[in-house]
């Protein structure tokens, strides 16, 4: 039987021979991955932009190694345009295997480097494990190890990813902007541990969001540079084994020519290799956000809840029925999936500190579960931020006369009066307003300590959200 006819090819490796589908890209190496690691759902396909950063890795090194006249034209050039391939989004099927997985990413690492001398076989006019052309170790993973081209694929990866998920935080951040000034003319009641403060803006509260998530645009890409610092040309440990003397130089020269980005080759190769704190960093940036974003989502439940027997300063887009049994109750699931999504990132930074505690000697083989955990913590809050913003913040409208009636009603704005009146006579309406029931303006009229004119000033919208200097004075 003609052996192309066959539904499978024979390949070998240190282990002994196995059939590979004749359909697929991938190798024995792959293939003992797929078996040896069923672990989780997350697989190397879902993270395009993990598999762009095994491509950029690979091009990088087969340009480096042509220089060096380690392959020639035709395998450099099968090589390239497979690569090119994959950033097309084209063959990412082929990369079936589990993020998470022992070996220190020797199962990526080869699943990219069978892939794709897989393809460029066929570019070159040869079938896939026809290797006395082209080799998956000899020549698509020429002069690298593992230990630097893995690293190096994760770093151009996340770098990539966090371009285009600072675009999704910064829609945030314009959508809460917009509501602010939406909002700029809504008084409402502020609160501290729950209780009664004093009276502000609704769109100061929504400013105040954009705010402090807007500061950690700078924090985000700081922690992100770091990722542009590669140890490419590091092989097994540090050393170099293995490799050219120029071999380091002219990779991280392709690198830069190919991605555009100023990536630099790290001081120490022995320590960087074994040093994964660049994610741990970025991971840890990311917890930072989920737990600002996490306390606006609180507060959207909070100061919507109700619409009768709670604040109810504010209406949020009603998405679907609450309740199977309750009719008429809509729920803020919006929000509350927002939370479930920080759960999720902070808990995943747990584990990237805890992979990352793991280095021993000159390697640490946890990075696996470290990429994984940077990859999704990125997907899931891009896709939050996104549902957060269309399905909630952009749809949010202001109780305007309830938000009124607080302030009107509450012994807080009683603060606005203390510069004026003095502790002791502040403290004495308040303390008079609890017991009867009457209101702070009321009061301060009925024992004639302000003219109602002054009184009227000094509540104004204007100087109550604000420093103010007012040359008011108590008649005693």
């Amino acid at each position: 039987m003609d052996k192309q006819n066959q539904s499978y090819r024979i390949e070998s490796d240190l282990i002994g021979e196995r059939q590979i589908p004749a359909d697929k890209l991938y190798g024995v190496q792959t293939l003992r991955g797929i078996e040896n690691f069923r672990i989780s759902n997350f697989l190397l396909s879902d993270y395009p932009l993990f598999i762009h950063g095994l491509a950029w890795t690979k091009e990088a090194a087969a340009i480096a190694n042509h220089r060096l006249g380690i392959i020639n034209d035709e395998q450099k050039k099968g090589i390239v345009q497979a690569c090119h391939e994959l950033l097309e989004g084209k063959h990412h099927e082929h990369f079936p295997i589990d993020m998470i997985q022992g070996g220190a990413g020797t199962t990526t690492n080869m699943n990219a480097n069978e892939v794709i001398c897989n393809r460029a076989l066929q570019i070159m006019g040869h079938n896939p494990g026809e290797f006395q052309y082209l080799s998956p170790n000899d020549h698509v993973n020429g002069e690298q190890s593992t230990n630097d081209a893995y690293p190096t694929a994760i770093h151009l990866g996340l770098y990539a990813s966090h371009l285009k998920f600072r675009t999704h935080l910064i829609a945030l951040i314009d959508s809460l902007r917009a509501k602010g000034k939406e909002f700029a003319h809504v008084l409402k009641m502020g609160r501290t541990q729950l209780q009664d403060a004093v009276p502000m803006t609704l769109g100061q509260t929504f400013n105040g969001f954009a705010s402090i998530l807007e500061v950690e645009l700078k924090n985000l890409d700081h922690a992100a540079e770091e990722f542009l610092v590669v140890n490419m040309g590091a092989t097994a440990i540090g050393t170099g084994i293995c490799a050219e003397p120029q071999y380091a130089p002219y990779v991280i020269e392709a690198l830069r020519d190919i991605t555009g980005w100023d990536i630099q080759l790290a001081d120490d190769l022995v320590g960087a290799t074994s040093d994964t704190s660049v994610m741990i960093g970025y991971s840890s940036e990311l917890k930072r956000i989920a737990v600002k974003v996490n306390k606006i989502s609180n507060d959207l439940r909070l100061i919507s809840s109700g619409p009768r027997a709670g604040l109810n300063e504010i209406n949020l887009p009603a998405m679907q029925p609450g309740s199977s049994i309750m009719p008429g109750k809509v729920n803020p699931v919006i929000p509350e999936v927002m939370n479930q999504v920080c759960y999720k990132v902070m808990g995943n930074d747990v584990t990237v500190t805890m992979a990352g505690d793991a280095a021993q000697m000159e390697l640490n083989a946890m990075e696996p579960v470290m990429a994984q955990c940077c990859f999704e913590s990125i997907d899931l809050l891009a896709n939050g931020f996104d549902t957060l913003r269309t399905l909630c913040i952009d749809g949010i409208e202001a109780n305007e006369d309830i938000c009124s009636n607080y302030i009107k009603n509450s012994i807080g704005i009683v603060t606005a009066l203390n510069p004026i009146i003095g502790y002791k006579n502040s403290t004495k309406i308040a303390k008079e307003a609890m017991e009867t029931g009457k209101g702070v303006y009321e009061l301060v009229l009925e024992h004639d300590i302000l003219d109602k004119k002054d009184l009227d000033m000094i509540l104004s919208p204007e100087n109550m959200i604000r420093p103010v200097k007012l040359n008011i004075k108590p008649k005693h």
